[in-house]
């Protein structure tokens, strides 16, 4: 890879790694928290390639003649097979510069659903007289926890993307985990049952008020609730 192919890279994805930090869609990937330190690397990255860039400008245009002499027909050959490969490899880095993917969706659920332990155990919710607000994580591992013995018959507010316009008598809505970044991304999971009108679409964000209704037999745990709203996609779409 040649000094100009290699500075264009390091410019490109810099400046890649700007606009994910500057629009929030850096989120789709990474936790909150990093959005700072990506904004500094693709800073430092964009300046280090445009210093290259130009560096490599300026020698091109020093004496071309004297390279001429001084580079063989078949040294030629190989440097401009070099470039053209070095060039294709910008071609992702385009891509991600212009469009930004999507965040993990329902595609991916199945493969990467929590696995419930059993070794929390949790003390019964207070009486409340609003609903409270919980995570699918903690409501998947309350509901594994004595069949959900904390959280009867108190309402709850659950907020994920439909995995399943129709699972069994509802729908099913997901949330993704992450620790890090999207690579290890899993997914909550719940069985909403009781929402009346059409089947909401696959991977629409709703908020749903209700109560844990049990575990089905496929192992899923079900919400019976008592209004459903639809939302645009959080920012941050990770618990």
């Amino acid at each position: 890879m040649t000094p100009l192919v290699g500075g264009t890279t390091l410019l490109l994805v810099g400046a890649m790694l700007i606009r994910l930090t500057v629009t929030d869609a850096y989120q789709r990937y990474v936790r909150a928290g990093m959005g700072p330190w990506l904004l500094i690397a693709g800073v430092l990255l964009a300046a280090l390639g445009a210093v290259a860039v130009l560096t490599a400008l300026r020698a091109g245009n020093e004496d071309p003649a004297e390279n001429e002499r001084h580079e063989g027909h078949g040294h030629d050959e190989d440097h401009e097979h070099g470039d053209g490969v070095g060039w294709l490899l910008l071609v992702p880095v385009l891509a991600l510069l212009l469009v930004v993917p999507p965040a993990l969706g329902s595609f991916g659920v199945d493969r990467s659903r929590v696995t419930a332990g059993g070794g929390d155990v949790f003390d019964p919710l207070p009486a409340a007289t609003e609903p409270r607000e919980m995570t699918l994580l903690e409501f998947d591992q309350r509901a594994f926890d004595r069949k959900g013995h904390s959280m009867r018959g108190a309402e709850l507010r659950l907020t994920g993307f439909v995995a399943r316009p129709a699972d069994g008598n509802g729908f099913r809505l997901a949330r993704y985990q992450i620790a890090c970044c999207a690579a290890d991304a899993v997914a909550a999971v719940a069985r909403v049952s009781g929402a009346t009108g059409a089947a909401p679409t696959r991977d629409a964000w709703f908020t749903v008020t209700g109560t844990f209704r049990g575990i089905g037999a496929d192992g899923v745990p079900e919400f019976a609730a008592s209004a459903v709203q639809q939302l645009p996609a959080p920012v941050d779409p990770y618990e």
